[in-house]
């Protein structure tokens, strides 16, 4: 399965590097923008989801660019999904994090940057993140956790608060067609996109590359049906019971906790993070929710790339007006 890429940006170059590695039945796509051998440290990307692609991260590859510190940057479609290989008939068993991990181990050997790499990942990439960075990997040297919860839990319980909140009448018609089991019903559909508009991505129409990633999403649902459910907040899913909670202060690298304002990952999905990491600090963008990266590009990069060059950075929480 493949993706035309028919948007363009002033956000991110053109990809130096465009190739697929093997990984077990299938193969891993992947791109990197800048120069590998440039002797900078390459930043690895890791799209949400899970059973997203990179394309709605695309704007982070401007982080290669000289006014950034022009690092390389590579973004790559996780199995299952995009431009990676597809594997549909495969269960609930195939799909868990130890195969994600697995894949960014076998992406970090290819390229051979295993020695030396910093790591964002975002949303379900964060969660993965933080699940590569427990195992304390000795070329891991700095962590971005963005939008990210620390557990599934939390995360369902911060996202009944903010469906209680949303327009008269539109939590109701989600209850009704989740306890129906008509998730896929054009009524269903309309009352998520409230919530997202409001807690997902505040600009709308999304942009493109946005709309490309959950485009591929309806193209193949494999993933993102069998490991969290029909939307962002009905997680039925093998991951409704995943945390990370217990195991944050194995993580031994500075690390920078992003979230938006508005985000559907509230500050108590993320919290964990903050008391758990021993050197973790928080950034919290005024008028994003959850992909602040598209939301405030500008400022999201400014504030990544001060974190990435090792910059005395304040700990910051913009409160909107």
């Amino acid at each position: 399965m493949t993706i035309t890429d028919t948007y363009t940006s002033e956000f991110w170059p053109t990809a130096t590097t465009e190739a697929t590695v093997p990984f077990r039945e299938g193969f891993t796509w992947y791109r990197v923008s800048g120069d590998l051998s440039s002797g900078m440290t390459p930043l690895v990307v890791l799209h949400g989801g899970p059973g997203c692609t990179h394309d709605y991260l695309l704007r982070l590859a401007a982080l290669s660019d000289a006014k950034w510190g022009s690092r390389p940057v590579i973004h790559y479609d996780q199995i299952g999904n995009g431009r990676s290989s597809h594997h549909p008939q495969k269960g609930v068993d195939f799909w868990t994090p130890q195969l994600f991990l697995a894949e960014l181990d076998n992406l970090l050997e290819h390229l051979k940057i295993a020695d030396s790499y910093d790591l964002l990942g975002q949303s379900w990439g964060g969660m993965l993140a933080a699940e590569h960075a427990v195992l304390r990997p000795a070329g891991l040297n700095r962590l971005v956790i963005a939008d990210s919860p620390a557990s599934m839990p939390l995360w369902l319980a911060a996202a009944a608060e903010l469906r209680a909140a949303l327009p008269t009448g539109v939590n109701d018609t989600l209850l009704a067609h989740e306890a129906a089991g008509t998730t896929a019903s054009s009524e269903y559909v309309a009352a998520v996109q409230v919530f997202n508009d409001r807690h997902v991505c505040r600009v709308v129409p999304n942009p493109p590359e946005v709309a490309a990633s959950m485009a591929a999403i309806d193209l193949d649902p494999t993933v993102y049906q069998t490991m969290n459910g029909p939307s962002e907040f009905h997680v039925v899913g093998s991951l409704k019971d995943w945390s990370v909670v217990d195991r944050l202060p194995q993580i031994s690298v500075p690390t920078l906790v992003i979230s938006g304002y508005y985000d559907e990952a509230t500050p108590a999905t993320v919290q964990p993070y903050l008391d758990q990491i021993p050197d973790a600090r928080p950034w919290v963008f005024a008028e994003s929710a959850h992909l602040p990266h598209v939301e405030e590009t500008e400022s999201y990069l400014r504030v990544v790339a001060s974190f990435l060059t090792g910059e005395l950075m304040p700990t910051v929480v913009a409160v909107a007006e």
